[in-house]
């Protein structure tokens, strides 16, 4: 064996144990993470049990356990959250099935199958999963398109069976996603960002507009950047969040490094939707969302806000808003300073 290969070999086999140490540190915090929440989903079924009023009670020990938690161990305990772990606890209630589960899967695993309201379907899909080391992008691909019932109907079973490992195959391919799990993350009280995926242009035209917006001088007020929110079967980041005192709403500002398309618009629609039920409270005026797009030869900005009532934003918002004019002159500063930045940094 020449030192070329020595060396490579050498440092293949580093690597592996990295790989490895890493899969193991993972699968001791997954375990312990998804015991904890059946035992959280549990006390919260049996506190419930004891109340006079069920419903009307239950739902206060949910907003009231949230807000104490959240409080102390951070992110991750929402009320959604909670009702997730409840959820857990009643549909596996047998703690041998639990260890067999926290073994085996991951909490992002376990909230997909438990959407599967079929028990037959539930358990293909938990013994799959587990069998065949599914990504959890496979497995949501699975469950969306019906896998288990197309498989059922069909009497020669291999092509249904070839398409879907064809269809997923990137999916199995990253193999450090057990790394970037936000519920993980917020388990261990660190915070949930999605930097590892941000390129260089996005990173700078996103500082650029934080900086212009808190220094425009009509009412931003800096909340967050790259919040996590959560749907049943996804996570999503939303780059920026500011409130406006002066409007009395949040501002949402999201940013795409390629063309606009309707998904994206559709995304932020659901972006201004899902922060007005979490965070808006009776005093504030629905939320407004900013979609920004930039492209090689053209900038567009495009405005959205919550029951579409033109004559409220045109009158109310638009003066206290930044012009498209000057999101765009924001962009293209923000590039400017990236290449500015590269040219500085060449040898």
């Amino acid at each position: 064996m020449t030192k070329k290969e020595l060396a490579k070999s050498y440092i293949s086999e580093i690597k592996q144990i990295l790989a490895q140490a890493r899969q193991k540190a993972y699968s001791a915090v997954n375990t312990d993470m998804v015991e904890a929440y059946w035992q959280i989903g549990k006390r919260i079924v049996e506190e419930e049990q004891s109340g006079k009023e069920r419903a009307t009670y239950g739902e206060e020990i949910l907003k009231t356990l949230s807000k104490e938690l959240t409080k102390e161990f951070g992110s991750g305990f929402g009320t959604r959250n909670l009702w997730d772990f409840r959820k857990f606890y009643l549909a596996f209630q047998e703690i041998e099935i639990v260890h067999t589960l926290c073994a085996q899967l991951s909490w992002s695993h376990i909230r997909l199958i438990m959407r599967v309201e079929n028990k037959d379907a539930q358990k293909y899909y938990m013994q799959e999963a587990s069998e065949n080391h599914w990504s959890v992008r496979t497995l949501d691909r699975n469950i969306s398109t019906l896998y288990y019932h197309r498989l059922l109907s069909s009497q020669v079973k291999e092509p249904v069976e070839q398409e879907m490992q064809e269809k997923t195959k990137e999916f199995q391919n990253d193999k450090l996603e057990f790394i970037k799990n936000p519920s993980v993350l917020e388990f261990l009280g660190l915070p949930v960002q999605k930097g590892y995926t941000e390129g260089e242009l996005e990173q700078a035209i996103i500082d650029q507009m934080q900086k212009f917006l808190l220094e425009l001088g009509k009412g931003f007020a800096f909340v967050a950047r790259q919040q996590l929110v959560r749907t049943e079967t996804q996570d999503f980041y939303i780059d920026l969040i500011f409130y406006n005192y002066i409007l009395k709403c949040f501002v949402i500002v999201e940013l795409k490094t390629q063309k606009v398309t309707h998904q994206d618009i559709g995304q932020l629609d659901m972006y201004v939707r899902m922060y007005d039920d979490l965070h808006k409270t009776k005093t504030d005026n629905p939320t407004i969302g900013i979609l920004l797009c930039t492209e090689t030869d053209k900038t567009i900005a495009r405005y959205s806000v919550l029951n579409e009532n033109k004559q409220l934003f045109a009158t109310k918002y638009m003066p206290y808003l930044p012009t498209e004019a000057e999101l765009q002159a924001e962009i293209e500063r923000g590039k400017q300073m990236l290449k500015l930045q590269q040219e500085c940094e060449k040898p």
